[in-house]
């Protein structure tokens, strides 16, 4: 999902349209997370920018979208551009790239 979300409308309250959004994005990521899994893969994982526009979009975490949603309310952005694509992960690798951020053996 690439897509640039408007927080005003007339008729319609700032904070109504918020969770429109988070609701959105909520629909999306369980619709994908629901999705039949390939042989070999383990989970689903998602890749996700946020920013005002997609050009100021940064690499954000999944977990912290409704933070960065709760923020372009709290700054009363006219719009803001999220950006969520879903990919296949495997535990072993996540588990190596988890270890190696922390310095950490798998073994």
């Amino acid at each position: 999902m690439k897509k640039t979300f408007a927080l005003t409308h007339p008729k319609k309250a700032v904070p109504r349209v918020v969770e429109a959004v988070k609701y959105e994005v909520k629909k999306y990521l369980r619709r994908e997370r629901n999705k039949t899994l390939p042989a070999g893969a383990d989970f689903w994982d998602f890749d996700c920018k946020f920013g005002h526009t997609e050009q100021e979009a940064k690499v954000i975490h999944v977990k912290e979208i409704n933070k960065c949603i709760d923020e372009a309310e709290k700054l009363a952005l006219p719009s803001l551009y999220l950006e969520i694509l879903a990919k296949l992960q495997h535990a072993h690798l996540a588990l190596f790239v988890i270890s190696m951020t922390n310095n950490q053996s798998i073994c």
